[in-house]
């Protein structure tokens, strides 16, 4: 195989690429034998006819297309290598020449990452926030406890409350008519949350177990469905069910139940070193990513739109991937915000940029800095991941994928680079 490249346009690059006649014709054979099942040829059963016969039929550029198909990628990815090619984009191809016992020639226009020009990225005026663990804190995370441990108590012989739970059916309507997405049964709503159209909560506080009242709200001008921004609707609810959070005394007894600990002080002595050592944690994360934004401030690139739209995809499928587990979709999330695909896409647009910029800005540093994951950093970082998954690490690299391996790769080395980073001259 040979290759050459040229400039073409910013970020763009033109690779001819020739593959000898003898591998082509081998990828022909693959493409008969691939391919053959699918030719009638009179006298032959199908998928028996002689491939000379098959393209004397049909013409002999029959099997043209899929031989490409085979022997592209290979030569493709080798040419990129050679010279040292990262795309960013798939590349726009152009065959020149092909043929049997004819040498293959094709270009391939290729977007590749744009330059990065570093500005400051070490000793950077970034300080990290002392942490301090108040009594305060300690208590509210008591509270927090405290409320995870609750028990709902049936209440029939008051109305509701604030902060009561209660169990609802209700419809709601705009000038008389009912609207879509405006009904539920055996909804269950704390009362005080804020989790409703504002107003809504406010007046079942009064209300008596299976009274029927009528909720009258405005929705907010910023509502999410563009059909329901700044109307007046009226609820029909029914109150199926009230009841009440009977809260645990906060006590030694208390802490033997939700710990391992026998006494309160002993219980909240150990809170006060888990509070610590997450905010330490989090101050820590706050202050690299100080760090990493300076550095990304510092540096001068040009972003290209196609990286954009491609970190757009990712950000969406990771969304898709998290609105999975509450049993939706992206499209479902899409009506549920009354906005188009278009219109989520630009919501993220800022956000994509600002992270293919950083990414680029720290493989720029890594890069300048000759950082890189050994192998034996490789093996332990994936010592750690299977011991997260109460695996053996031999077992869990058997189906790691090259790409898994490049992935846990690049982690390595942005971290060494944050850590570099973070380094005082």
């Amino acid at each position: 195989m040979k290759s050459k490249v040229e400039n073409v346009e910013k970020n763009v690059v033109k690779l001819t690429i020739e593959e000898d006649a003898e591998h082509f014709n081998e990828s022909l054979k693959k493409a008969y034998q691939k391919n053959k099942g699918r030719f009638s040829i009179p006298g032959f059963r199908k998928g028996k006819a002689p491939m000379n016969l098959i393209e004397k039929y049909y013409g002999e550029t029959v099997f043209y297309e899929d031989a490409f198909n085979i022997i592209c990628p290979d030569i493709y990815e080798e040419a990129l290598r050679e010279h040292n090619i990262i795309p960013v984009d798939t590349p726009e191809l152009d065959i020149e020449q092909i043929g049997r016992d004819k040498n293959l020639i094709f270009t391939a226009k290729v977007t590749v990452k744009p330059e990065v020009k570093l500005g400051e990225y070490k000793g950077l005026p970034v300080e990290k926030e002392q942490v301090d663990i108040t009594d305060e804190d300690v208590q509210k995370e008591l509270e927090k406890i405290q409320d995870r441990n609750s028990r709902l108590v049936s209440v029939e012989d008051r109305p509701v409350q604030d902060k009561d739970i209660v169990n609802i059916d209700f419809e709601g309507f705009i000038d008389g008519e009912p609207f879509e997405g405006g009904s539920a049964k055996g909804y269950t709503l704390a009362v005080g949350s804020n989790t409703f159209i504002p107003g809504f909560e406010e007046q079942l506080i009064g209300a008596s177990l299976n009274q029927e009242l009528d909720v009258n709200v405005t929705f907010p001008e910023d509502y999410h469905s563009e059909n329901l921004k700044g109307k007046p609707a009226v609820f029909k609810v029914r109150i199926n069910e009230i009841k009440y959070k009977e809260l645990p005394v906060i006590d030694d007894e208390f802490a033997q139940d939700v710990s391992e600990f026998d006494t309160l002080e002993e219980y909240k002595a150990d809170l006060r070193k888990k509070l610590e050592k997450e905010a330490q944690e989090a101050a820590e994360r706050k202050y690299e990513n100080e760090l990493v934004k300076k550095a990304v401030e510092n540096a001068e690139v040009d972003i290209l739109d196609v990286m954009v739209e491609r970190q757009i995809n990712n950000i969406l499928q990771r969304l898709n991937m998290s609105l999975a587990y509450q049993g939706l979709d992206l499209n479902t999330y899409i009506q549920m915000m009354g906005i188009d695909e278009k219109t989520l896409r630009e919501d993220y647009r800022d956000r994509a940029y600002e992270e293919v910029k950083t990414q680029l800005v720290l493989e720029k540093i890594s890069q300048a800095e000759k950082i890189e994951a050994t192998d034996d950093e490789v093996e332990a970082e994936i010592a750690e991941m299977a011991k997260k998954y109460n695996q053996n690490a031999e077992d869990f690299k058997k189906h790691l994928q090259n790409d898994d391996i490049e992935y846990i790769k690049d982690t390595i080395i942005t971290r060494k680079t944050i850590e570099l980073m973070k380094q005082k001259p």
